[in-house]
């Protein structure tokens, strides 16, 4: 068999790529170097588009989903490709995230919206996102990283305010699915790209009758978003969450940032602007917050899942956050943690389904039992690292539970060990009367009375000891805003 030598084929690449086309930028209307046609481009879309589809469900509320459509297509229409067929559509999920794929497929989760204040801020999310569009920023991207590196091509294609929050699976299902093997599908753009998006977003505002100043709000909410989860991870023993985070500082102290924004200024109509406030508040009134009850939804320390049916209680101190993968709880001092997760298939007992996973060699590592009605094995065992760990496998409803917990430390495995056996030990079916009264939690609007503060609010709110912060990010007045008399604010219920 005849084979290539490999300098030959670093050549004819070469070659390849200096001559693979150059196109004309729809918004600066120079020559890019890409390797993607808008033919190829649009069909990418399409693919990604319906794998997200499997990822995540549309939000089902036919009026919101109009609404943001509505607000898309008009500022769609300003941008500089209108001709695209943009697609806007809200998923269920309470992340705090926008992305856009190739070719105009463009997504706002519920919990985004949920912390926007105006139709003016939630065009802004949508104007950045259709900038990001326009200027083919994916495609750019993509080209330069094969033409850097044509043998590990770095994606990019998926480019949103929030990119991690797509999770791991997804990214490689994408990463899949357009061809790419590269390690930076989810890594988001560069500051030039960003402020790029930025700048034509404010630009399709102004356009469109909005301030483009709502551009820079929305950046606000989101910096404001990740100051306040740097408390909540060190509370929780977690790495902080980061929004937008190519800006170091606050929009409001960054000066290129404004200068870019600023620059939008000249399409405002005479006509002026509206942030229209009002209907936005009237649009998402009602809207789920948080957890969809089809996901499991947390109140205090106890974990209910009303389509599988089942309950759990964490100890009452502990911090509990429900995953999309699994449940999680984290001691107060962050020294220890539970997890609760799918197992696998039942096969035999739970002691054979222990023993099979665990790959345990003495059998005085398992216990048997039966709690609440449902066939349980405890296993007190070590990691392949020597660490302690108790773990519950439970099989309820043809499925298999996994409730293991672990700590820091051997000592803080013995303090905590019997909180580990209670957790397992809570593990019961719900009634029928429980899974009917497990309702989701939702945002409400309020006129705020004369002496009304977030202090008051939080003390009957459902959001747990960071209620005050939350509620003061709901209405875009963190960190040490308080109501004003006769404004509508936002609470949850």
């Amino acid at each position: 068999m005849r084979t290539s030598s490999t300098p030959g084929f670093i050549v004819a690449l070469s070659t390849v790529l200096l001559f693979a086309g150059c196109a004309i930028n729809p918004v600066t209307g120079s020559r890019n170097f890409t390797l993607m046609s808008e033919a190829d481009e649009m069909n990418k879309g399409r693919q990604a588009a319906a794998e997200i589809q499997k990822k995540y469900d549309n939000y089902d509320l036919p009026a919101l989903q109009n609404y943001v459509n509505t607000v898309g297509q008009k500022l769609a229409k300003k941008s500089h490709r209108p001709q695209l067929e943009y697609h806007f559509t809200v998923v269920d999920s309470p992340q705090v995230n926008a992305f856009a794929l190739p070719g105009g497929y463009i997504y706002v989760t519920r919990g985004i919206l949920a912390y926007l204040n105006s139709e003016a801020e939630l065009a802004a999310v949508l104007g950045h996102e259709i900038g990001h569009v326009t200027a083919r920023h994916s495609v750019r991207q993509y080209s330069a990283a094969t033409a850097a590196n044509a043998a590990a091509t770095v994606g990019g294609l998926v480019a949103g305010i929030f990119m991690p929050q797509l999770g791991g699976q997804l990214a490689q299902g994408l990463q899949s699915l357009l061809g790419f093997t590269g390690s930076a599908l989810l890594s988001g753009y560069g500051r030039s790209h960003e402020l790029e998006a930025d700048r034509l977003g404010a630009e399709y505002l102004a356009r469109s009758g909005y301030d483009p100043q709502a551009m820079i709000k929305v950046i606000g909410v989101l910096k404001n978003q990740e100051l306040f989860d740097i408390e909540v991870a060190k509370q929780e023993g977690r790495e902080p969450r980061r929004y937008h985070g190519i800006f170091a500082t606050h929009p409001d102290n960054d000066t290129r940032l404004q200068e870019v924004v600023g620059e939008a200024n000249q399409y405002i109509e005479p006509a002026g602007t509206d942030d229209r406030r009002a209907e936005f508040l009237r649009q998402t009134d009602g809207m789920v917050f948080g957890d969809a009850v089809n996901q499991g939804v947390v109140r205090g320390s106890t974990f209910r899942h009303k389509e599988m049916g089942f309950m759990l209680s964490f100890p009452p101190d502990w911090r509990v956050r429900n995953k999309p993968d699994e449940v999680v709880a984290t001691s107060p001092d962050g020294d220890a943690l539970m997890a609760l997760s799918l197992f696998d298939t039942p096969r035999g007992s739970p002691a054979d389904l222990a023993r099979e996973r665990f790959r345990l060699e003495s059998s005085d590592q398992i216990l048997s039992m039966t709690n609440n009605g449902l066939p349980v094995a405890v296993v007190t065992s070590t990691t392949q690292n020597g660490e302690p760990f108790k773990a519950g496998v439970i099989y309820h409803d043809s499925k298999a539970y996994l409730l293991a917990g672990r700590g820091d430390s051997p000592a803080a495995f013995d303090r905590y060990r019997a909180a580990i056996s209670s957790a397992i030990e809570s593990f019961r079916a719900l009634t029928d009367a429980e899974r009917e009264s497990i309702k989701p939690l939702e945002i409400r609007t309020i006129t705020a009375r004369k002496g009304l503060s977030y202090t008051e609010l939080a003390r009957n709110s459902p959001l747990g000891v960071n209620a005050e912060n939350y509620l003061r990010l709901l209405n875009g007045q963190y960190p040490e805003g308080e109501p004003v008399p006769g404004q509508k604010i936002k609470i949850v219920k």
